[in-house]
């Protein structure tokens, strides 16, 4: 798997990860970016930068998950849409696609046992919300793939149909939910995908307290990691008990439950 930064592993794919683990998987982690524009806590140590932090965050875990192989493509993280990071001339979005994709390919082949089926996972088209890094992954993922010749590829994704029904199940239970799902995200697109073009929807209901666990080792990141961690847990298995995949070549919509489902 492919993902732009540490902690993305977890909100975004944690409980598929888990699952492709407990199912006797190999799963490999490749981060494009170091993460270093995220929330920087109180508590960094004499020396210590953001940077080290994340990365003793991304392996716990990674631990955690079952991950087998963490590998870091060691971009500077490019900041989200319109900061002044973006210009960065080491930002992942900066780089050059092909020299970025050869990089993930060569880690890629290195997986590539005989005989052993072998996916790529990156993300949709549009990096399911738009952030720069986001965007920067499916890219590379794409071509990394292809130079590798893998031609099982995978795009996690976000399904929207699924977040619209679930707010409006929580406004018509008298909870005030200040979200839409369908307004434009960073991109000026909405969130993630619809329904219609998902070809795996992934229960991960056995894994959520796997999932919940990884993303607790993300203590730095409080923006990202509370909002999950503070719910309750009949909330978070409801919002979070399936993650959603497209698989490029696919016929959409469909309901596998598996990534390796033919």
């Amino acid at each position: 798997m492919l993902h732009a930064h540490p902690d993305d592993e977890c909100l975004i794919t944690g409980g598929s990860i888990a699952k492709l683990a407990a199912d006797g998987h190999r799963v490999v982690l490749v981060v494009a970016t170091d993460g270093r524009h995220g929330e920087v806590p109180a508590d960094l140590a004499p020396g210590e930068t953001l940077i080290d932090r994340r990365r003793r965050e991304l392996h716990a875990s990674a631990d955690v998950l079952g991950i087998q192989r963490v590998e870091w493509l060691n971009y500077a993280d490019s900041g989200m849409t319109g900061w002044p990071q973006n210009a960065a001339p080491d930002a992942f979005i900066n780089a050059d696609v092909e020299v970025a994709a050869g990089r993930f390919a060569a880690i890629v082949r290195e997986e590539m046992v005989a005989g052993a089926r072998v996916g790529v996972c990156t993300y949709d088209w549009h990096g399911n919300y738009g952030h720069p890094d986001h965007l920067m992954v499916h890219k590379v993922g794409h071509r990394g793939a292809e130079l590798a010749g893998v031609a099982e590829i995978y795009q996690c994704t976000l399904n929207r149909d699924f977040y619209v029904r679930t707010i409006a199940m929580a406004k018509q239970a008298g909870m005030n939910v200040d979200w839409d799902p369908e307004a434009p995200a960073d991109d000026g697109n909405p969130m993630g995908e619809p329904e219609s073009v998902i070809t795996h929807h992934v229960d991960v209901r056995e894994h959520r307290h796997t999932k919940r666990a990884a993303i607790a080792c993300h203590a730095s990141q409080v923006t990202d990691s509370s909002f999950f961690l503070e719910m309750s847990d009949e909330m978070f298995a409801l919002a979070f008990s399936t993650e959603w995949f497209i698989r490029v070549g696919a016929k959409a919509p469909d309901t596998r439950g598996s990534l390796f489902d033919d």
